[in-house]
């Protein structure tokens, strides 16, 4: 028997004073159309605190549907250390692959930003499309909290946005010796990627002196740019003890 479907719900469900949930727009539409579900299935309800709610579809309507909530837990899957993915916006939906990859992975965070030798840009409606993409992801993987794509126009920006982190680790295609060891990372983890086009040198300057990003290598050959973001993901995510 499958588990029953997920569905994630943008206010907070202040369970059990609020025992009673309408599904609406995107998620009705999902429901109803795509998944045919009506009264008397069995859903999951997120609301981005964590909890898992556990509900029966009680009404379907033509417009929405009323869940009944019958309780929570705590969802297991969410990472324990938060990992925050800066990536240059890319052109086609390169940047798509990489918020689902990222989501699937266990990234807490997204940032996607311009920069000089960036091609592609994000318009409102992109965004909203990568902020969907990882909505989805998260459901698909059985995570409890969708990951939040912001994007960046001003690369500083992006590059202040990772203020806190325990780790700040800056991808650069130009560098040939890692200035941080990442078999020995703990804690909150910060993550810089390019686009296409790389970054100038002036811009890496700027990420390690004034920003405390340390330069990092990935290997002898040139990776394009979603492969180095999944990589990266990847590798910081496994020696911090989420893919173990």
């Amino acid at each position: 028997m499958s588990a029953p479907k997920r569905f994630l719900i943008e206010n907070f469900i202040d369970y059990p004073a609020v025992n009673e949930v309408k599904l609406e727009g995107e998620q009705f539409n999902h429901a109803k159309n795509v998944l045919r579900l009506n009264a008397g299935a069995e859903i999951t309800l997120l609301d981005g605190s964590g909890r898992e709610y556990s509900a029966i579809i009680a009404s379907c309507g033509k417009h929405d549907m009323t869940a009944h909530i019958t309780g929570y837990k705590l969802g297991d899957k969410e990472p324990n250390v938060n990992v925050y993915l800066l990536c240059g916006a890319l052109k086609g939906d390169k940047t798509e692959l990489i918020v689902q990859k990222a989501t699937e992975l266990g990234v807490s965070a997204i940032g996607v930003f311009n920069s000089r030798y960036c091609s592609a840009y994000l318009t409102p409606s992109k965004l909203e499309r990568l902020n969907k993409v990882a909505r989805e992801a998260t459901k698909q993987c059985m995570r409890s909290v969708a990951p939040e794509v912001k994007f960046f126009e001003n690369f500083e920006d992006a590059l202040a946005s990772a203020e806190g982190y325990c780790n700040k680790l800056f991808a650069c295609e130009f560098e040939h010796n890692s200035a941080a060891d990442m078999r020995k990372i703990t804690g909150s983890t910060a993550l810089v990627v390019g686009s296409e086009g790389g970054f100038a040198e002036e811009e890496y300057g700027l990420a390690c002196n004034r920003y405390g990003f340390a330069g990092i290598t990935l290997g002898k050959r040139i990776l394009r740019a979603e492969t180095a973001a999944i990589a990266l993901c990847s590798i910081a995510l496994f020696e911090l003890g989420e893919l173990q």
